[in-house]
Formats: C-alpha cells, sequence, structure tokens
C-alpha cells in the first residue's frame, strides 16, 4: 500500500507536467495565429469560437458547429499551420470536432457550403485527418466523354463491395478526375455513416510519411492509411521516382486490397505511362478498372456554362454560352473562370453581358486558353512516329532513339502548352526542369539549322531534316 502511494504521485506529478507543457504549447499556437491573422479576426474566429488540443495524433480543434470548421478550414488553415511549425518546428495533421458547448462566432458569415459541411461531419466521425470537399456529384456534368468515368463512380458509390477495384482515372488538366474523387468522398460520407475514409494528393502522402519518418511515428502514420474503408488519392504521378514512398504505397495498397476494402486513384497518365513507377504497382492499378477522361465536347462544355451561371444565380444568353464553348475547348478551369470574369463585371457595371461585351472582355483570356492538345496526346504521337513506347520516353533510359524521341516530346509539349519546364520533367517521368530546358534548346538547334536527324528502331535507318520531322508530328498532334 505504501509503496504504490510514490508510485501514483510520481503519476500523477508526470501528467501534470504534461498538460502543463502542452497548455504553453497551446497558449503559444493562440498568440501565432493571432499574430498572423489579426486581433480582430482572432477575436471573432478563435478566441471564443474555438478549443484546441494536441494529441498524440496532431491538433484537435473543436468548433461550435460544422460552418465555423469550413470557414475556418478554407480561410486560416495556413495561418495553423505556421503557428504549429513555429511553435514545435513542424506540421501536424488537424482534425475538427463539434462542440455544440462552445461560443459561436457573434456576426453573420457568408452561407456555408452544405456538402463540405457534411465532409466535415464525416470526418469527425471517421477520426481521420479530412479536409471539406466542395466538388459533388449532382454539380458533375455528364457528357459523352465522361459517361463511363461516371457510371464506374457511380458504382463503387452504391455497390457494397465494387469489382472496380482499384478504380484508375486518367486525364489531361481540367477534365473532371478531381472532381469525381471528391464526390465519391461525398457520397461514402452522405450514404455510409461511421465509414473510415481519405482523401489526399500523392504529395500529401508523401509528405506526411516523410514526417512520420523524422519524427518516428511511422506505426501512427500507418494506422492512419491502412485502416481504411476508402483510400482516395489523387495525382498519384507523383511517386514517380521516388523508390522508398512508393514502396510504402505499396503495402498501404496492398493492406487495404486484401481487407476487401476501395482505392480510387487519378493520375495525368495510364499506369503503363507513368515513368519511374515499380511494376509492382503498375500491374496493381492495371488490375482494375482504368478509365480515361477525355476534354468534355461541345454540348458538355455549353451545359457546365448553364449550371455555373445559375449557380452564380446569373442570366446569361445562349448566344454567349455557344461563343465560349466554341473557344475554349480544352480545358474546363479556363472556361468557368472566363465565365465567372463576366459576371463579375455584370455585377459591377449593372449592365447585362452580351455576344460582343463577351469578346471584347475576353480577348486577352482567350488569347491564352489552353489548347485542345495536352501533353498526354502529344507523348502518344512521339512515341508513335519515332516506334518507342511511351513508357520509354517516360524511362531514365538514355540510348540515342529514346533521348531523341523525348526531346521532341519535351519540345512539343512547351510549345503547345502552357506547362512549366518543371511541370513537363514532372509529367514525364520526374525530369529535372534543367533537363527539359536542355532538350528544348537541342531541338531549337536542330531546327535553325534544319539538322538531319538520324536513328534506328525495328523498321530500319531513319533519316530526316528536323524541320520535316517537326512538320509531320504537329500535324498528327493536330
Amino acid at each position: 500500500m505504501t509503496s504504490k502511494q510514490p508510485c501514483k504521485a510520481a503519476m500523477d506529478w508526470l501528467e501534470k507536467m504534461m498538460q502543463t507543457a502542452f497548455t504553453d504549447e497551446i497558449k503559444a499556437i493562440h498568440n501565432s495565429i493571432a499574430e498572423s491573422v489579426g486581433e480582430a479576426k482572432y477575436k471573432l474566429w478563435f478566441r471564443n469560437s474555438t478549443r484546441l488540443t494536441l494529441t498524440a495524433e496532431g491538433l484537435e480543434i473543436a468548433v461550435p458547429n460544422t460552418f465555423i470548421a469550413g470557414w475556418i478550414e478554407n480561410h486560416f488553415a495556413r495561418a495553423i499551420q505556421s503557428a504549429l511549425r513555429a511553435v514545435n518546428g513542424s506540421t501536424v495533421p488537424i482534425r475538427f470536432v463539434v462542440d455544440s458547448a462552445l461560443t459561436p462566432v457573434s456576426r453573420q458569415a457568408p452561407a456555408s457550403n452544405s456538402h463540405a459541411a457534411t465532409a466535415i461531419e464525416t470526418m469527425t466521425h471517421a477520426a481521420h485527418f479530412i479536409p471539406p470537399l466542395k466538388l459533388t456529384l449532382d454539380t458533375f456534368v455528364v457528357g459523352q466523354k465522361n459517361q463511363l468515368a461516371y457510371n464506374a463512380a457511380l458504382n463503387v458509390i452504391q455497390e457494397e463491395k465494387s469489382p472496380f477495384n482499384p478504380l484508375f482515372y486518367h486525364g489531361g488538366y481540367g477534365v473532371g478526375k478531381t472532381h469525381l474523387l471528391q464526390s465519391i468522398c461525398n457520397e461514402y460520407a452522405r450514404t455510409r455513416r461511421g465509414t473510415k475514409w481519405m482523401y489526399v494528393s500523392a504529395e500529401d502522402f508523401a509528405n506526411q510519411y516523410v514526417l512520420a519518418l523524422k519524427t518516428r511515428k511511422l506505426d501512427v502514420f500507418r494506422t492512419r492509411f491502412r485502416n481504411l474503408d476508402l483510400l482516395v488519392i489523387d495525382d498519384i504521378h507523383f511517386l514517380a521516382n521516388k523508390n522508398a514512398m512508393q514502396e510504402e504505397f505499396l503495402h498501404t495498397f496492398n493492406s487495404i486490397d486484401l481487407a476487401g476494402k476501395q482505392i480510387v486513384l487519378a493520375s495525368d497518365a495510364h499506369p503503363k505511362q507513368i515513368g519511374q513507377l515499380c511494376e509492382k504497382l503498375v500491374s496493381r492499378f492495371v488490375s482494375g478498372m482504368v478509365v480515361r477522361i477525355d476534354t468534355p465536347d461541345f454540348e458538355t462544355r455549353c451545359e457546365i456554362c448553364r449550371r455555373k451561371a445559375a449557380a452564380m444565380k446569373y442570366k446569361i444568353s445562349e448566344d454567349v454560352i455557344s461563343f465560349l464553348a466554341g473557344q475554349m475547348s480544352g480545358n474546363v478551369r479556363e472556361l468557368e473562370g472566363a465565365l465567372l470574369k463576366l459576371i463579375a463585371y455584370a455585377s459591377v457595371s449593372n449592365q447585362k453581358v452580351s455576344l460582343a461585351s463577351t469578346k471584347e472582355l475576353l480577348a486577352e483570356h482567350l488569347l491564352r486558353a489552353d489548347p485542345v492538345v495536352h501533353s498526354s496526346d502529344i507523348t502518344e504521337v512521339v512515341a508513335r512516329y519515332f516506334d518507342v513506347t511511351v513508357a520509354d520516353i517516360h524511362s531514365p533510359k538514355k540510348d540515342r532513339l529514346i533521348s531523341l524521341s523525348r526531346s521532341f516530346c519535351m519540345y512539343l509539349t512547351r510549345k503547345l502548352t502552357k506547362m512549366s519546364f518543371p511541370e513537363i520533367g514532372k509529367t514525364l517521368g520526374g525530369k529535372n526542369h534543367a533537363t527539359v530546358i536542355l532538350a528544348c534548346r537541342k531541338v531549337e538547334e536542330a531546327l535553325e539549322s534544319n539538322q538531319r536527324m538520324k536513328w534506328k528502331n525495328a523498321g530500319g535507318f531513319r533519316n530526316a531534316p528536323a524541320k520535316d520531322i517537326l512538320q509531320e508530328l504537329m500535324e498528327k498532334i493536330s
């Protein structure tokens, strides 16, 4: 009896010291947030409306309702992470929980997004660190080019155990991959209460893995990712050329797959076209349903304009819609951005948007709009022309034929898209931006002197002037 009392006293003392340390850190985090966002915003959104708690798995933010959680996540996430870095030298996952005992903010804020609120509520039930997701299935415009992708998403949502596992989407920028990923998560959240799900980018997965290594918390990281009912990862091509992270993701994939749970992935390229991706991952990705999403057709683009305008409570004429859909055929984000500019102009000037004013307002915007062609289209054309595989172009191989193919691919991607040198390198197997610059310069010099390019493929020796090669490739791409 006597021996237990000192032990209990020591444990009580240790617990008290830990609570004091956590309290000091919380105070420091509050002070850093106040300094970052300003006293007025801090007083309104944090002082009485939130309670911060540090746990073994991250920072828990208690809020009075889901709207405040969504508002803080959307407007102050960067300030909170900066405060965490300033206090303990690293970022940690953030989790929101609802505590109605807390005092709500004192003044009216803009209307909340009900679907984002649903996502936050689900995050609380699932006990995982999931940001509010804004894109939902009812706002996804279905057309001829994305019908299969939409049906596959419905199957994953509706079936208790979908045969499409993993479901792998690939396609160019702004065609709806992220929209479908987030929609699947939101529908899981709405229809399967208590389901453990997570939506992250591959970059976020990699960052969390590195953080877990540095803090020696790999067990927490693995528990968080491997005990899920649904894992959704965007931009999975980010893992190319990162062997350790590919190995970690392979084990994560296997754990979820063996448990009979669902995995959904998205990439800019087909799994077999992602350079420097290990064969084990490629084979697992293609073992399920691989769906390509192409750029939307004219009718679908028109419907996107109508719905976007209706969501912003603005009536736009059909001639303006047809003009926008006809001029901006490559990227939905560009299309929506142009429409937003028109509606903003109408609101500020209090004038109705006409076809004439549309052409005038968007003259510069239309010049900078994405072309129809995307990097994946260019890579496929170049690969066929030189009789190599897309995987060869993405690979680290440096023999003459593949280097020549890769150089023309990089040059054309730079010429025909708005992608930067680092973006091109990342898309083509994780190459360094300096490699892309050098390749483009090499092709430019060959074109300037119209140098004869020599190579050998399965059909024998080939010899052609650089300008002729470029012209043929441009014709095939167009």
